[in-house]
Parts: C-alpha cells; sequence; structure tokens
C-alpha cells in the first residue's frame, strides 16, 4: 500500500470514524454542523462579493466589510473543514470514489486560490477604490468567480449526499 492509502485506512480504521458510523446520531448531528457551517462561510462570502460585483452594499467601503465578515467566515469555514473531516473519515474510501467529492475539494481549493489572487492583486490597491460604487474590474471579476465556485461547492455537496449510496 501506498503512504496515501495507509493514511486513509489509519483515519477510516480508527476509533472515532467507528463511532461515526456506527451510531445513529453522530453522522446527522456531523452532517447537520457542517451545512450550517457551509452556509455561514458560503453567506458571509457573498456580501462581500456582491459588493465586489455592485450589487449590495454599495455604501460600505470593501475594507470596513471585510474586516467584519472575515471573522465570521474564517471561524465557519475552521467549523466547516472540521465536520467535514469528521464526515470523510466516517467512509473515506467512498469518498474518495466519488466525483462529486473530488470536484468539492477542488472548486474549494481553485476559491482559495481566487482569494488569494484577489488579496495580492486588487486587495493590495484597497484604500484607492474601495469608496467607489464600482471596483476595479479585475475584483468585480474575482468576486463574481467566487460566487460561482462556491455556488458550484454547494453543489457538489449535495450531489454527493445523493451518490455515496450507489458507490
Amino acid at each position: 500500500m501506498s503512504y496515501i492509502q495507509n493514511l486513509i485506512a489509519f483515519f477510516e480504521d480508527s476509533s472515532i470514524a467507528d463511532s461515526i458510523r456506527e451510531n445513529d446520531t453522530l453522522f446527522p448531528t456531523i452532517e447537520s454542523i457542517h451545512v450550517v457551517a457551509i452556509c455561514l462561510v458560503v453567506g458571509s462570502i457573498l456580501v462581500l462579493d456582491l459588493r465586489l460585483v455592485g450589487f449590495a452594499s454599495m455604501n460600505r467601503p470593501v475594507g470596513r466589510l471585510t474586516r467584519a465578515i472575515l471573522p465570521v467566515t474564517w471561524g465557519a469555514f475552521a467549523i466547516a473543514a472540521s465536520s467535514g473531516f469528521l464526515l470523510f473519515i466516517s467512509n473515506a474510501t467512498k469518498y474518495l470514489a466519488n466525483g462529486y467529492f473530488d470536484a468539492k475539494i477542488i472548486l474549494i481549493c481553485t476559491a482559495g486560490v481566487n482569494m488569494i489572487v484577489f488579496h495580492a492583486i486588487s486587495a493590495k490597491d484597497l484604500p484607492q477604490w474601495e469608496k467607489q460604487k464600482s471596483p476595479p474590474l479585475r475584483a468585480r471579476i474575482a468576486g463574481a468567480l467566487s460566487i460561482l465556485l462556491w455556488i458550484a461547492v454547494v453543489a457538489c455537496g449535495r450531489w454527493i449526499g445523493f451518490t455515496m449510496q450507489e458507490l
């Protein structure tokens, strides 16, 4: 077995994973926490992205909005990632065989790259443009791309639940 396969087996065979699989209420409880956390992540990101593309909160400076929203986003993301990891280890082999799971992980990583690029390129000039009604094109593109990516993440997440039984 490869290192990755051994690591997957280690997590999937752990007592925590066994408990999640065998307890009738643990998996749905963790899944509920995961869904609420994802709602907070996506909802808070949408507030900022809608400002960037020019659809909402146009009278609020982007920097102030970002400072207010990002703590919620990162806290919720930590909960979503932790609960997602617990769901994953409960049946890692099946999750890894699910194309929607793969797509969700790739989309989350792509959204992360989009965020890094936004902060590296567009946000560095934030004081110059944040009070303008319309941010620069590169910021609007980053916001629109983020909206599309996070909607796709949610869609893939829902499809995981509907396709796991088939594997």
